[in-house]
């Protein structure tokens, strides 16, 4: 994942090695926009940070519970005592958390271990945890490289990926809000109307494999950029989790944390 830091003498981007990283950075000041999934955006709302979730530069399915390829795991419930990696604040840790409660599971159900995603990944194929909460493209490389399985799918419990700028950013440059936007709709298009070249930048820009690239961008859709009522269910069907592990003060309306983060008005004006 990256994010964009700038002084407008042109852009600086930043590698962050999750949502939980972009958004420290976004709420220390150090970037101006920060990529992010939404749950997280609306966990780091919740707990104060004043950003805005401005456009949305995919609806991708790029966590699942993955196993070694000899696993004998082959469900959630099969979780149940076994050591599970996951980085907290991030939307694998959201899905590992939803996909426990869906089977009735909590977290004390299982040994969390808390690792950056690359991390997870080398843990899971060491033979050092039990099951990895995984993020794309590590996941589709540990599918591709180790054999790895996804032992659980559910893509209604990945949220989108949201581009976050803060709210005194915004306020004080709308015009460099709206050339952000702007570059990344006019690469959306082009995504779309060049998938095999986007997979070879992709491979050549994240040192992937072409065949990790390939895969990791199966799992992602490009075509509602605008934030919206969308976006809003379903970040409203997935808030409840946060409240259920007491991950946001007590008494906070998720819901109007929700509609506080999702402001469409930047990409509106962008989007045609």
């Amino acid at each position: 994942m990256e994010i964009m830091s700038s002084e407008w003498r042109g852009p600086e981007w930043v590698l962050s090695h999750g949502s939980n990283r972009a958004l420290e950075f976004l709420n220390s000041g150090s970037i101006d926009f920060g990529s992010t999934a939404g749950l997280a955006a609306v966990l780091s709302r919740a707990n104060g940070n004043p950003i805005k979730g401005v456009y949305i530069y995919s609806r991708p399915e790029w966590t699942a519970l993955v196993v070694p390829k000899d696993s004998p795991i082959k469900s959630v419930k099969d979780l149940k005592g076994r050591k599970v990696a996951a980085t907290k604040g991030t939307d694998p840790y959201l899905f590992l958390l939803r996909s426990l409660h869906q089977e009735g599971l909590k977290k004390t159900d299982i040994e969390h271990a808390s690792l950056q995603h690359a991390d997870g990944r080398t843990a899971l194929e060491q033979g050092k945890v039990d099951a990895w909460a995984g993020l794309d493209p590590l996941m589709a490389a540990s599918e591709i490289d180790a054999g790895s399985r996804l032992v659980y799918r559910n893509v209604s419990f990945n949220t989108y990926g949201f581009l976050n700028t803060t709210e005194s950013f915004s306020r004080q440059y709308p015009e460099h809000v709206k050339r952000v936007i702007a570059s990344y709709e006019k690469a959306r298009r082009w995504i779309l109307a060049n998938p095999e070249e986007t997979a070879k930048i992709v491979a050549e820009e994240a040192k992937l494999s072409l065949p990790v690239a390939k895969l990791q961008l199966t799992r992602n859709e490009f075509s509602n950029p605008v934030p919206g009522a969308e976006h809003i269910r379903a970040l409203k069907a997935a808030a409840p989790i946060l409240i259920e592990e007491e991950l946001v003060k007590k008494g906070t309306d998720v819901n109007k944390v929700i509609d506080d983060l999702v402001d469409p008005t930047w990409a509106k004006a962008i989007v045609r």
